[in-house]
């Protein structure tokens, strides 16, 4: 890519803006974005201006919202209109839900009065939801159609739709009643109708239904599309794959932020200013600092233990790290499962009991291997050795079961389970630690 750029660059330098026309509006609209990166300000409005209208409008969409605003705000009236009117909705109801409010005005007062009723009705979807997500350029046809007009239209009207690789049936009243894929359209034989071909075992989404839902169902189905319906029934647009493959982008990096005890943020990293992203980790740094005081609290109760045999303290961060590490394990796990549609809330019996059974495996293996490495390499005598490795397997029992149930608690209070992942666990699993490691070695060697 970095070898297209420099040739790009080369024929700016060199004057040979026709060769650069040429090699523009032939290259993928995606990497043509990209190259705007690689631009000064002035450089990208003088290069936006050679590309075809179809062509500006492609790769207008692939931009990055700050080079999106630059350009909307550089350019006339008239070649907003353009790319307006060559842009799918739902790419232009995504750039607008980010722009400035006088980016969003330039834009509305450059569009016909229907276009604009659209937008403002798809802006007016709740965040996140299917609604907000959808296009309306898509192919739907009637029950009654035959194979020969259903082609005809598809042939009309298909370079203005994002897809028509299915095509949707409607009734009279615009329900939506059935589906019919192109090429069955393709093998059929003119005279026979979209009713006596289309599948009628629809699965569609509502307009309110979470982003979230949406992209399992994706993942489930493998499909191209999904269509999206009121409450009523009523057909209002689809959704396509290429805008999933965004949400399913930016639902992980929401899940990693928290599972690594941030704050979400929408932006870019190198683009999110140093104040912003101190205040991302600042408020869970502090929650974790004050939570940890557990660990601390539970050492003071046992500070007669400790006095009385100080090796037992050298060990404290073995017992810890692998109580830690086996809740995140498991939180990780069910977390991950949780976010696929692969574990519900009525399988919480079922989660718990395996991970206490692999808890156990664990913890004796672990347990063995630590009193087998003590004996070997250690002076510490037989009943120290015996209590860290006693401990230890407790320990990773509990860390496990702890992982697993503390995501399973968070969604039954309507909290997101990635809260409770690694940095959350391991505070939690470090006081139950402590308190599991000191009265084993309170019975064992006082």
């Amino acid at each position: 890519m970095q070898k297209l750029f420099d040739y790009l660059d080369e024929l700016i330098e060199s004057g040979e803006y026709a060769r650069l026309k040429e090699e523009l509006n032939s290259e993928q609209p995606a990497n043509v974005a990209e190259y705007f990166e690689e631009l000064t300000a002035e450089k990208q409005l003088f290069v936006f201006r050679l590309l075809t209208k179809d062509m500006a409008a492609e790769v207008f969409s692939y931009m990055d919202s700050d080079t999106q605003e630059h350009i909307v705000h550089s350019i006339t009236d008239k070649e907003v209109r353009n790319i307006v009117d060559e842009m799918f909705l739902d790419d232009t109801v995504d750039f607008l839900e980010e722009a400035p409010a006088n980016l969003v005005k330039k834009v509305l007062r450059n569009t016909d009065a229907e276009t604009r009723k659209l937008i403002n009705d798809f802006l007016n979807y709740p965040e996140y939801s299917a609604g907000s997500l959808m296009t309306i350029e898509f192919v739907k046809l009637r029950s009654s159609t035959t194979v020969a007009k259903a082609m005809m239209q598809i042939k009309r009207t298909g370079t203005d739709k994002e897809t028509i690789y299915t095509c949707y049936v409607i009734d009279n009243e615009r329900k939506l009643i059935g589906v019919v894929p192109l090429r069955t359209l393709i093998c059929a034989s003119d005279e026979e109708t979209i009713e006596e071909l289309m599948q009628d075992d629809v699965v569609s989404v509502l307009t309110t239904d979470d982003q979230e839902e949406v992209a399992n169902i994706f993942k489930k189905y493998n499909w191209m599309a999904l269509p999206v319906t009121d409450t009523e029934g009523r057909l209002v647009g689809i959704i396509t794959v290429d805008d999933i493959v965004d949400v399913i982008e930016q639902e992980t990096t929401e899940d990693m932020e928290k599972m690594a005890a941030l704050i979400p943020s929408d932006e870019e990293y190198l683009k999110t200013p140093v104040m912003v992203l101190a205040k991302n980790r600042i408020v869970w740094l502090s929650v974790l600092m004050i939570s940890g005081t557990l660990s601390s609290f539970v050492i003071g109760q046992y500070n007669s233990l400790l006095e009385a045999a100080v090796v037992l303290s050298g060990f404290i961060p073995i017992i810890t790290g692998t109580g830690g590490n086996a809740g995140s394990q498991a939180s990780t796990m069910i977390i991950r499962g949780m976010a696929l549609g692969e574990i519900e809330m009525r399988d919480a019996f079922k989660v718990v009991w395996k991970e206490v059974r692999v808890g156990v495996i664990c913890g004796i293996a672990l347990g063995l291997i630590n009193m087998l490495k003590m004996t070997l390499v250690g002076d510490t005598g037989f009943w120290i050795n015996l209590s860290v490795s006693l401990s230890m397997a407790a320990v990773v029992v509990l860390a496990k079961t702890i992982g697993c149930l503390l995501p399973i608690l968070a969604k039954a209070l309507k909290f997101d389970p990635a809260m409770m992942a690694g940095p959350l666990i391991s505070t939690v699993v470090d006081a139950v630690a402590l308190v599991i490691y000191f009265s084993v070695a309170a019975v064992l060697i006082l």
